[in-house]
């Protein structure tokens, strides 16, 4: 089931009205049992699947958190974490690792047979597998007491609204609110209705209608591009991912949203930051915090706190650059390879982290620069190179995404178009539709909303628009491009 459809808006509405009938025991099962049942609409066969790592991190969070030998209590999260790794791995990353070896083997010069085989991957595992794997390493560090309730557990796991793509979230933020009911608010399912509505928005209207132009585009010979096209190509794509996942994240919170439930926010107009760091602080935030605080920070060698505002942080002890540098190399390669089992996604990863180790070598050596005019100027620069970090994450090989990064460094290549203007056209207007909504978001909607006659009828207007919208262009025909991942 997915969410731009029919199918899903007359689920949710059974599911509402449940979730706000029902006493607490009912109630969770039918979270529980509703959530099973969302993901049995793709294939049912796998969700017995999702119950093997949620039985098996139930059983070792309380294992751990019962037994005072460290030993042992290492030896549980090992089991935990490598089951669910082991799983991701098989589904996942197998066969990329298979044809990886069968190159190596034929450059060798050995004559080795390709596999044969082919492997479905389960939808949204490396978002559901992310969550169960912080669970188990929270109680392990003693951050937080193992669920004792194995409903509130599965509830915790298998939550539909942000089961198949986030946002990623920690036990610690996810069980409580899931196991007591808030008390009903018209203004919470009010707020929840329009996000869902802003959601389908993003989703339907633009990233569904730009995916065709996109698609199209790529499939275009690189020999027939120019640096000009290959620029656009990239901040098309980057426009169409972006209304399609944080179109999906709106949906997620808003659904929850409904139900009383808050979670963290997981986009902030992330083409808006002035530097690669700010960037990954708006762009899927949720993963980024993921990967900071049960990947970058251990690698490091830093000690990990449950102390700071915004989620796990370091101890005082500054580890050394060089430790520092690796980390980051070594964690974007991996946060690329999560994405997908490619070299286009692990040279993306790694594009990332030189984004962001270059920033952090030259920003001191521009600090000198009146702040009226570094703002804009980061601006540029970061949005430019993280769209141009798009060409890998959506070309089909890596030499096609090489091909086209290479002539963006060709001055030659900027005084001729190889696409159709209306593809560039789309894109111009695609970037000025951000900034316009970020304006309205800070300007036009609060100084409206102090003009007591002018604002009732915009607002109406508005949503009524919006909704005709979606519902003229509500078709199950795209799923959302992080279902892949």
């Amino acid at each position: 089931m997915i969410f731009n459809s029919l199918t899903f808006l007359a689920y949710l509405g059974i599911m509402l009205a449940l979730y706000w009938t029902l006493p607490r025991r009912p109630r969770l099962w039918v979270i529980f049992l509703g959530s099973l049942l969302f993901y049995a609409f793709w294939r049912v066969e796998y969700v017995f699947l999702m119950m093997i790592p949620t039985v098996i991190d139930y059983v070792a969070g309380r294992a751990i958190y019962a037994s005072e030998d460290p030993k042992r209590r290492k030896l549980y999260l090992v089991l935990s974490v490598g089951s669910n790794l082991a799983i991701l791995f098989y589904f996942k990353y197998l066969l990329f690792f298979a044809d990886a070896g069968v190159g190596l083997m034929e450059f060798l010069g050995f004559d080795v047979e390709p596999p044969r085989w082919s492997i479905i991957l389960p939808l949204g595992i490396s978002f559901y597998t992310f969550e169960t794997i912080s669970y188990t390493v929270d109680v392990y560090r003693r951050f937080i007491r193992p669920e004792r309730d194995f409903v509130v557990y599965g509830c915790f796991v298998t939550f539909f609204p942000q089961l198949v793509a986030g946002p990623i979230l920690r036990a610690a933020e996810k069980i409580p609110k899931l196991s007591q009911r808030a008390p009903f608010r018209l203004s919470d399912f009010a707020i929840g209705l329009r996000r869902v509505i802003v959601g389908l928005f993003l989703k339907v209207v633009l990233a569904d209608n730009l995916a065709p132009i996109v698609d199209a585009s790529f499939t275009q010979p690189v020999d027939t591009l120019t640096a000009l096209d290959v620029w656009t190509l990239a901040f098309l794509f980057g426009f169409q991912i972006y209304f399609d996942f944080s179109g999906y994240s709106h949906i997620a919170l808003g659904c929850a949203r409904m139900m009383g439930i808050t979670f963290p926010e997981n986009f902030d107009f992330p083409y808006l930051a002035t530097s690669p760091r700010e960037f990954w602080r708006r762009w899927h935030i949720s993963l980024s915090s993921w990967i900071r605080d049960y990947l970058y920070l251990p690698l490091m060698g830093a000690r990990v706190r449950d102390e700071s505002v915004d989620g796990l942080a370091t101890a005082s002890d500054e580890p050394a650059a060089g430790r520092r540098t690796y980390a980051l190399f070594a964690t974007w390669a991996i946060m690329g390879l999560w994405h997908g089992a490619n070299w286009t996604f692990v040279l993306w990863g790694v594009y990332h982290a030189c984004l962001v180790y270059g920033h952090r070598v030259l920003a001191p050596r521009f600090s000198g620069i009146p702040a009226r005019l570094r703002a804009p100027l980061g601006w540029v620069v970061t949005t430019s190179l993280a769209m141009l970090g798009w060409i890998p994450f959506r070309a089909d090989s890596l030499g096609a995404a090489l091909a086209m990064w290479s002539k963006v460094l060709i001055p030659s290549q900027y005084l001729a178009l190889g696409m159709r203007e209306n593809t560039h056209l789309v894109t111009a207007l695609a970037m000025l539709a951000v900034v316009a909504a970020w304006a309205a978001r800070e300007y036009a909607i609060p100084a409206l909303r102090r003009i007591p006659l002018l604002w009732p009828v915009v607002e109406t207007a508005g949503w009524a628009l919006a909704i005709a919208l979606v519902f003229l262009f509500l078709r199950p025909i795209n799923q959302f491009i992080y279902f892949q991942f």
